[in-house]
């Protein structure tokens, strides 16, 4: 609990961080960039001094609207500001409206998504409700990374018409601060969070059993993670079976201040004293 709670955090600390650098570098410019419509999205539309100009509808899979006066209109591509432009002027053209004000609100937004899958506290389908939303904010609607989460997170995207694998470490991006790392969506991109490392103890331990793996972990943390040495037990001579690639296993006698690999099984001996 206190690992998920700690991505939280760092989570919630990295994106007011990350926002407030970028507006005073100006590095925010691609974040002002307006959401653009698209089919499934629902909008309402509304005209100043004007009820009966009232609308609420849903853009179709070729991006248009129905709308009064106007009959069928596109407004799929544009941002609501463009929308709203465009409709004035077709109000005041068609001669309806001497000086139209119109608003344009998104009430739904279904067209710009992206899916997080995985190791995340709510997986699920995320609106991109601006242009250039990014990794951390998109995490961070899903709730964050769980504990069982890995610290990896792997993108699938397509850029320049490629599918694209970008895996990117999660704390390595909190340490650094290095805002290159935490990249921007589009739509259709899938967030895969995997499971984290694993590893076994078993033997003269008082909690035998499968642990999730700490980032740096020694021989000596497992072993206490596992809830430490029964009276019987020793730390002298701990076996560990160790996968390499897709080689066979082998089976090495660390220190107890080496670092453990994913999937080790850590036996304890018993103590012949």
């Amino acid at each position: 609990m206190m690992k998920f709670l700690l991505r939280l955090v760092l989570l919630a600390s990295f994106v007011a961080s990350a926002s407030a650098t970028a507006f005073a570098q100006g590095f925010s410019s691609d974040r002002q960039i307006d959401y653009l419509l698209g089919p499934g999205d629902v909008v309402r539309i509304q005209v100043f001094q004007n009820n009966d100009l009232t609308v609420e509808a849903r853009v179709s899979e070729s991006g248009v609207i129905s709308y009064p006066l106007l009959g069928v209109i596109k407004i799929g591509g544009l941002s609501p500001t463009d929308a709203e432009r465009l409709i004035a002027r077709r109000l005041k053209e068609g001669s309806f409206l001497q000086n139209p004000q119109v608003t344009l609100n998104v009430l739904q937004f279904r067209s710009q998504q992206v899916s997080v899958l995985g190791h995340v506290r709510t997986p699920g389908r995320y609106a991109l409700e601006t242009t250039g939303m990014r990794l951390s904010e998109i995490l961070s609607m899903a709730g964050g990374v769980t504990e069982t989460g890995a610290d990896q997170i792997v993108v699938m995207t397509r850029r320049s018409g490629q599918v694209e694998r970008i895996e990117i470490d999660l704390v390595d991006m909190f340490a650094s601060g290095d805002l290159t790392k935490d990249i921007p969506l589009t739509a259709g991109d899938v967030i895969y969070v995997n499971r984290s490392a694993i590893f076994y103890v078993y033997g003269q331990v008082n909690r035998p059993g499968m642990y999730t793996m700490e980032r740096g972990m020694t021989v000596a943390q497992a072993i206490a993670k596992g809830g430490g040495l029964t009276l019987r037990g020793t730390d002298k001579g701990v076996r560990v079976h160790r996968r390499y690639g897709n080689r066979t296993v082998q089976v090495v006698e660390p220190k107890l201040d080496d670092p453990i690999s994913p999937d080790d099984l850590i036996f304890v001996r018993e103590s012949i004293f």
